[in-house]
Order: C-alpha cells, then sequence, then structure tokens
C-alpha cells in the first residue's frame, strides 16, 4: 500500500484514491464493514483474505483515516474496527461497484445478492441511491439489507469452512 509522503507524484484524484482503495482486499474489507462486520475473524472469513493480508489492509486505512480500532476485550487485548466519516463516506462508491456487478457481472437466472429497503418508506431501492417510490436520496445508513438465499448461504458456507479449519 502506498503512503501519504508517496503520493505526491500527482494531483489526479483517481489515482490518488487508488493509492488508499485501489486492490480487492481493500475494497473487499471495505465492503464487510458495511455490511456490518466490525471484527477482524468475521471480516477475514468474508473476504478470504489471509490474516497477514487483513492486518495490513486494517492498517493502511486506519493510518488513512478510514477505519478506527477501539477495544472491545482487555484480557486478550482485542480491537473491533469501525469505519469514520472518511471511510463511510465511500459507501457511494461500493454502491455503485454492485450496481455494476449485479447489471454486467452474472446470469440472467441469479437473483440480486443484496436486496435494500429504504426505512424511511419500506420501499426496495432497487440498484439506485434513490428511492424510486419516495424520491429521496439513500444512504448506507438509511437501508436495511436482505440477503438472497443463495448470497446468505455462501457466507454461512464460508463461516462453518472456517469455524471448521479453526477447530
Amino acid at each position: 500500500m502506498v503512503r501519504h509522503a508517496e503520493k505526491a507524484g500527482t494531483v489526479c484524484p483517481v489515482a490518488r484514491s487508488l493509492d488508499i482503495v485501489g486492490d480487492r482486499w481493500t475494497v473487499l474489507v471495505l465492503r464487510e464493514l458495511f455490511m456490518g462486520a466490525t471484527r477482524f475473524e468475521e471480516i477475514q472469513i468474508q473476504t478470504g483474505a489471509t490474516p497477514q493480508m487483513l492486518a495490513t489492509r486494517l492498517k493502511s486505512l486506519e493510518s488513512d483515516g478510514m477505519v478506527e480500532r477501539h477495544p472491545y476485550n482487555e484480557k486478550p487485548l482485542r480491537y473491533e474496527y469501525r469505519l469514520t466519516e472518511k471511510g463511510r463516506s465511500f459507501y457511494p462508491v461500493v454502491h455503485a461497484l454492485r450496481a455494476w456487478g449485479e447489471t454486467w457481472c452474472k446470469d440472467e437466472h441469479e437473483e440480486i445478492a443484496v436486496r435494500f429497503t429504504h426505512r424511511s418508506c419500506g420501499h426496495d431501492v432497487g440498484l439506485g441511491n434513490v428511492c424510486p417510490v419516495c424520491g429521496t436520496g439513500v444512504e448506507r445508513s438509511d437501508l436495511d439489507a436482505s440477503l438472497s438465499p443463495a448470497f446468505a448461504n455462501e457466507r454461512a458456507e464460508r463461516r462453518a469452512a472456517f469455524k471448521g479449519v479453526k477447530g
């Protein structure tokens, strides 16, 4: 991961953004944080990252101000990870990747992996970022997520396989 001191080579905001979030593992970590995972093990299970990869990404995200660590256990000392305002503001990018992937990266017979319901009016927002019923722009905090059975099973299988390996 590139640090701020090494980013001075360009004023391009796309290149600078990619310095922070420009690899698969970092985006998957952020996806998990947006889905409500806060602990290292759950993020590891759902991303498939090795412990070293995940630790590196979380440290980079922390140093870039995208996440903060908060202790949840004293002995042994364990942390959970929470998105900062900067991290939460990345949600439109994850949302756009989701919408693009739902449109272009799956078979016709596959259902939408995650459906989002607008809490205020109770309607499905589809793949957009504006509720089609009430016309309100939505952010992740405005939405309730429900996983398709296939995606829920995939996530449960990862969790079971991980726990089986850890034994």
